[in-house]
Parts: structure tokens; C-alpha cells; sequence
């Protein structure tokens, strides 16, 4: 495995977060894992990973919750997790829609996670509503810009990501995710993404639709990352899917113990096991 870079470097914030920024500028795309525990990070920091990702959806599962379901509090207990035992490794935080619809809810989240020690965190323009899942571009529009200017003030300057929801609530509509990722970088955020695409020549629309860095949620069915390199994408993550591949195995064996009376589960525990006596420190 890679030296863990969390005890090797100098843990600066500022630096940190100008780090994570300067990733999205190639030459190949940044790839961002995304981390549910203290444990999970560690380990992707240990593969070589330059920058990890909280996933809402993965540390909601830890709780035994759904997304969706977690506080304000609860995901910057989460984010400073995640920033210690990532170390220098810059980390950004799925924030959801910043936990409410309005701007000053926005205000104080970002507010909350300029003091983590994040170099990054996420907006959505889901509202949370199943009857109007999507914010007024103009509301939303509103909200972004209110995180871009809490998040650029300080000497820490978080890299803000604005995410357009349309493709994950049923609106298949690609002008209109582009019309918003548009208006968000007008808004002035550092990133773009559309969660859910997956056609090779929507996400080359995107790419050239805008002049910011693109981050593509890595589907199944969807291009390689050689194609998205290609394409011009800046960033690929995984959303919570390295979580549940974790809990799937975790599904597996216990059916295996309970409906076999067998230990195959043994060879994959031993790998993570090995892992975690490498990397985790003593004590």
C-alpha cells in the first residue's frame, strides 16, 4: 500500500484546501472515493487516493438511517471524523441541500463547516419535498451563491460544489440541468455536478456547456474512467456505493454463516484484516 499521507504531511487548512482545488486541473480526472467512517478513510488515504469524499447516503447507513435522515450536527460530527483520520488528504463533505431550504440555513451550514477543517463541501438543489423535489432555479441559484460567500471569505477558502438533482427525481430534462449548472457557475462555484449521468455524449453536452470543473458520479452501465477522461470530466466519485459494496459483503457472509454453516467468508475478512493491521495505528 501507498504511505499514509494523513502522518506524513503537514496538515495546513489553508494549503489543504488549495490543494483540493488545484486537483480538479488534470491532467486526468480526480478520483474522489467517498468514505463513511474514520476506518473507510483511512484506508482510501492508504491506496493513494488525493482527496476523499463524505457520502450522505454511506453515514446515514452507519447510523442505521436512510438519507435523508441526518442533522446538521450529526454530518459536521461526521466531517471532522473524517478530516482527522484523512490527515492532509483534503476531504469534502456531501452536505445535502445544506439542511434547509432557505439561504441563511445555508449560511449556517457553510459557516459550520468552514470550521471543521473541510477543503470542500457540496449543495443540492433537492428540496426534499416528493410533490417539488427541486428548488426555483432563482431560489436555488440564491442558495449557492449564499455558500460561495460564506465559503471563499476566510483565509480558507472551501471549495464549493453545486449540484443540479433534476436527473435524480425524475426530470429527464438536460437543457434544464444545464441551464442551472450554468447559472450556479455564475454563481461562482468551483464545481459542477449532475448526479445521474450516465450517456457518454450528455456528459460531453455538460462538459462543454460550462467553464468549471465537472464531477460524474461513477454508475453502473456508465463510461470508464478512460472515457470520462476523454470526455473532459474533471472529477469521478462513487456516492455511497463503496459503502454498500461493504455492506453487501457483510450481507453475504452472515447468510453464508447462517444458511451454510460454512466460513467462505474468511478469504475476504482476512484481506481487510491485513489492511487494517497495516494502516490503522497502535494505540
Amino acid at each position: 500500500m501507498s504511505t499514509d499521507a494523513s502522518t506524513t504531511d503537514p496538515v495546513d487548512p489553508v494549503e489543504r484546501a488549495e490543494r483540493f482545488l488545484a486537483l480538479h486541473q488534470g491532467p486526468g480526472p480526480l478520483l474522489m472515493p467517498n468514505a463513511w467512517d474514520a476506518g473507510s478513510a483511512r484506508l482510501l488515504v492508504s491506496l493513494g487516493f488525493k482527496a476523499v469524499a463524505s457520502t450522505s447516503s454511506g453515514f446515514a447507513a452507519t447510523m442505521g438511517k436512510l438519507d435523508g435522515s441526518v442533522c446538521l450536527n450529526e454530518a459536521m460530527a461526521h466531517s471532522r471524523v473524517l478530516v482527522k483520520a484523512a490527515g492532509a488528504v483534503p476531504v469534502s463533505a456531501d452536505l445535502e441541500n445544506c439542511f434547509g431550504p432557505d439561504p441563511s440555513d445555508v449560511r449556517l451550514t457553510v459557516l459550520e463547516a468552514v470550521s471543521t477543517g473541510l477543503a470542500g463541501c457540496s449543495i443540492e438543489d433537492y428540496s426534499g419535498d416528493p410533490d417539488d423535489p427541486i428548488y426555483d432555479q432563482k431560489l436555488a441559484v440564491e442558495r449557492v451563491a449564499t455558500a460561495v460567500s460564506v465559503a471563499h471569505r476566510g483565509p480558507v477558502r472551501l471549495v464549493v460544489t453545486a449540484r443540479a438533482e433534476n436527473l435524480l427525481h425524475g426530470r429527464n430534462d438536460l437543457a434544464d440541468t444545464i441551464a442551472r449548472l450554468q447559472a450556479y457557475q455564475e454563481a461562482g462555484a468551483d464545481v459542477l455536478f449532475a448526479p445521474g449521468l450516465t450517456a457518454l455524449s450528455d456528459i460531453r453536452s455538460v462538459v462543454t456547456s460550462v467553464d468549471r470543473p465537472v464531477n460524474v458520479l461513477a454508475l453502473p452501465g456508465g463510461p470508464t474512467v478512460a472515457e470520462l477522461a476523454e470526455a473532459g470530466v474533471a472529477r469521478i466519485s462513487v456516492g455511497g456505493a463503496f459503502a454498500f459494496a461493504a455492506y453487501g459483503a457483510l450481507l453475504e457472509a452472515a447468510r453464508e454463516l447462517l444458511d451454510e454453516g460454512t466460513y467462505g467468508y474468511w478469504d475476504r475478512a482476512s484481506v481487510g484484516r491485513s489492511a487494517v493491521r497495516e494502516v490503522f495505528p497502535a494505540g
